[in-house]
């Protein structure tokens, strides 16, 4: 048994023989970690196990409280609404104008040594960077005889091979004919939209949504339409039906597994119906699942890609979310669109840099890349669950927070009276970085809301930094009501 398991049990015992009854307060995280000469990270975790089998709850800025579960005799009512509901955004179109704030934002992120909590990149002590910078250091010397040259569209054969391959493991075999390798996912969405749509075309998103799919619509003058999305199932198909009725829809820019930054993965019937509304309507579908190695469940999600019997699903993914950030390598396999996807990748970019290429090739082919995503699974996973602990724990009744099933960011609610670009600053002035709702709307819908990141190794700073930021939700508050 593991040392907080048997700290869970120890405290279920209590519970049992009516040491702690329903209603008491159980000893703090801190006061538990001191006494028990045991880390907060270890009793965080047997708090959360308890907390998932009902046996207690936590409640904001008071502490964890027995909550005794209905098979025990407790009172399983009064629960702290932390849920989030569905968005409701305003459906109409319209002109999208998010770059210069996402611009600001990520300077401030970027810039100094502030804790990253507002950052979109993971953190890359989990990747083999040094080992696939060995690859391409040894391919430069390698090649340097007869010069190294960029790779002309399609992109280096060996690479698509390998990702060819790995889709085949994960159950999902794709025509490698299809691979357009490109500099990132970010180009990928762009080359896709480009594609099949052209400027002043409406293209329908989920709300919210990943601001590079807001960027790649601003920047070609579209408009984008916004769609209300369920926080554990996503797009509402209902309400994007009424408007695919209504409305001429250029193309549907959607992130099926792990949305970001709801963290949501889609049930694998509603991909299926997604899918096929879309063909009905003839529109385009085009899918970011870029963070698709990054499960917290058993298997590896489908994709919306391996729905398509049309060839109207456009697949955008990449390795900087799973292997490497430094090597921006990406691909999409656009269906019917491929030919246009590739000649626009030429006219735009020409190449994109064989070294990368070929260097995460080798290490795909020698190394154990499914080895390492299961360590990268398990941190993430472990720390979402820490992160959402912490937050329900020291931030302001009232707060709501996603329930991630992969990927590694938080998405959460604060109370309505609380400006995410107020608390943004604050959050700046003590050397903290969050992502601002603002980001993530064309219509300014997420005023009160912010996304977190938890891939960065959990320590003393990063509680630290949650708990600032609980109080200064709590300042925001006061503020507002005064």
């Amino acid at each position: 048994m593991k040392l907080y398991e048997r700290l869970a049990r120890e405290i279920e015992d209590l519970i049992a023989q009516g040491v702690f009854r329903h209603g008491d307060r159980i000893p703090s995280v801190r006061q538990a970690s001191q006494h028990r000469q045991i880390s907060i990270t270890t009793v965080l975790h047997a708090y959360m196990l308890l907390e998932s089998k009902g046996i207690i709850e936590s409640r904001p800025q008071s502490g964890y409280f027995v909550r005794l579960p209905a098979s025990m005799g407790g009172n399983t009512g009064g629960k702290i609404e932390t849920e989030l509901r569905t968005s409701e955004p305003i459906a109409v179109s319209a002109q999208v104008d998010v770059s210069r704030l996402v611009l600001s934002t990520l300077r401030s992120i970027g810039s100094g040594s502030a804790i990253p909590l507002g950052s979109p990149y993971p953190d890359p002590k989990l990747f083999p960077s040094d080992k696939i910078s060995r690859y391409g250091s040894a391919i430069v010397r390698r090649k340097s005889q007869w010069g190294v040259t960029d790779e002309l569209p399609p992109g280096n054969p060996e690479l698509i091979r390998q990702i060819t391959r790995r889709y085949l493991e994960n159950g999902e075999p794709v025509d490698p004919n299809e691979i357009v390798v490109t500099v990132g996912a970010t180009e990928a969405l762009n080359l896709c939209l480009q594609a099949v749509a052209k400027p002043g075309d409406t293209v329908a998103v989920e709300s919210p949504t990943y601001y590079a799919m807001l960027h790649a619509i601003e920047r070609m003058g579209m408009r984008a339409i916004e769609v209300a999305t369920h926080p554990s199932e996503g797009i509402d198909l209902g309400a994007l039906s009424s408007i695919l009725d209504t409305t001429r829809i250029a193309a549907c820019m959607v992130m099926p597994n792990f949305q970001n930054p709801l963290g949501f993965q889609m049930p694998e019937e509603k991909k299926r119906e997604l899918v096929e509304l879309l063909a009905r309507h003839h529109v385009p579908l085009i899918e970011s699942d870029v963070y698709h190695e990054l499960y917290f469940g058993e298997s590896h999600p489908r994709s919306l890609k391996s729905f398509d019997t049309h060839g109207l699903v456009l697949h955008c993914a990449s390795f900087s979310k799973s292997l490497t950030s430094a090597y921006r390598i990406g691909w999409a396999m656009a269906g019917r669109f491929h030919e246009q996807v590739e000649k626009l990748k030429f006219l735009n970019t020409l190449t994109t840099p064989s070294i990368p290429q070929l260097a995460i090739a080798e290490y795909l082919k020698n190394d154990g890349y499914e080895h390492h995503l299961r360590r990268v699974r398990k941190v993430y996973a472990q720390q979402a669950n820490l992160m959402t602990a912490t937050v329900k724990r020291f931030f302001p009744e009232g707060t709501r927070t996603s329930h991630p099933m992969g990927g590694y960011v938080l998405w959460v609610e604060l109370p309505p009276a609380v400006d995410s670009m107020r608390l943004y600053q604050l959050a700046l002035d003590n050397g903290i970085t969050i992502g601002p709702g603002y980001m993530f709307s064309a219509a300014n819908s997420y005023r009160n809301f912010i996304r977190l990141n938890y891939s960065y190794t959990w320590s003393p700073e990063i509680e630290g930094a949650l708990i600032t930021l609980g109080k200064l939700v709590a300042a925001c508050m006061a503020v507002s009501r005064a």
